[in-house]
């Protein structure tokens, strides 16, 4: 019978109500009573990591998480991690990088109503995590919700209170869970018979969403706090030419002294292209700018936030954002 670790975080699953609203109450022991069905497949020792709202996790918790991965990764067969699910995409996406090649499954869950409510989706969550866990061809990051398993790199939470919240961006579902039964869509176990552990994170990235008429002068005012940027453009992809200061002008100033500089898109599906448009084909070619192509902004974020915590060099940095870890890129400029 497999081992499974459950790590508990905190977030809706384990909250109850208090007079300010819905706060983290549930210990991790006490969640796996709801759920007593797993004894038939899978034995299940716990751990809390610690017991927050999602909104107050960031690098350091998602170093610690992969860190209590690596030091009991021999002792279990898979874990689960019990999290909000308001940047639950943002920890799976980390998770990902931090934890490379897996065959061991790791599984990042989380629920849109508390496990202690007579109707809730929480129960069905946990249980289906578990299994998944538990399945002899289960491996890598993955977030499982709703009854997907979605690679921890194209999770996105796109509704704020169904039980449907997360989807798969751009890729499709790794399985569904139905009645019990794990259907895999993607079976590309990995060869590797230890993961890769990573123990450095830069959180210096701020990701800037454009609106018309911004100037590019905000640049200017975030340039000492950062080390690199991404900014969430319009459409496929391109940077405004308007303002007393611009995008252009601060894009050279961010570039000169070895700060990153990225273009994402605003629109969820498709990805980008800046070759499309003279507004992004020219800012590309004259400043070499990456663009995140296919991936998620979770992905994207957390990606930038690993290469950088590795390399500040340029080429390096391209070349290890554009190889593709968890099925996160289809498609780039050196993607592989």
């Amino acid at each position: 019978m497999k081992r499974i670790l459950l790590i508990a975080t905190g977030g809706t699953i384990a909250s109850g109500y208090t007079e300010e609203g819905l706060a983290p109450r549930i210990e991790a022991g006490d969640l796996l009573q709801y759920v007593e069905d797993y004894k038939s497949f899978c034995r299940v020792d716990v751990e809390q990591a610690f017991s927050l709202d999602s909104t107050n996790l960031y690098g350091k918790h998602w170093l610690e998480l992969a860190g209590r991965v690596e030091e009991r990764y021999h002792d279990y067969d898979g874990f689960v991690i019990c999290h909000g699910t308001d940047t639950m995409a943002f920890t799976a996406a980390a998770l990902s990088y931090l934890v490379q090649g897996s065959p061991k499954p790791i599984v990042v869950t989380g629920s849109q109503k508390p496990i202690d409510l007579p109707v809730t989706d929480a129960r069905v969550n946990l249980l289906d995590s578990l299994r998944f866990a538990a399945h002899p061809r289960a491996h890598g990051v993955n977030i499982v919700f709703g009854g997907n398993v979605i690679a921890g790199t194209r999770a996105k939470k796109e509704r704020s209170k169904s039980y449907n919240a997360f989807s798969s961006i751009n890729y499709p579902n790794v399985a569904v869970i139905r009645d019990g039964r794990v259907v895999f869509y993607i079976d590309d176990k990995e060869k590797a018979e230890e993961p890769v552990f990573c123990h450095k994170l830069n959180d210096r990235i701020l990701l800037l969403k454009l609106i018309p008429g911004m100037d590019g002068a905000v640049l200017n005012r975030l340039f000492p706090y950062y080390d690199g940027v991404i900014i969430e453009a319009f459409g496929v992809g391109g940077f405004p030419e308007y303002g007393e200061i611009p995008f252009f002008q601060e894009i050279r100033r961010w570039t000169d002294v070895g700060k990153l500089v990225m273009m994402a898109t605003q629109v969820t599906h498709e990805g980008s292209d800046m070759e499309v448009y003279q507004v992004g084909r020219v800012i590309k070619e004259r400043f070499h700018i990456m663009e995140a192509y296919d991936m998620t902004l979770e992905a994207t974020v957390t990606k930038a936030m690993w290469v950088l915590g590795q390399t500040r060099d340029p080429e390096e940095f391209r070349r290890l954002f554009y190889r593709t870890v968890n099925h996160d890129i289809l498609f780039g400029d050196t993607a592989e």
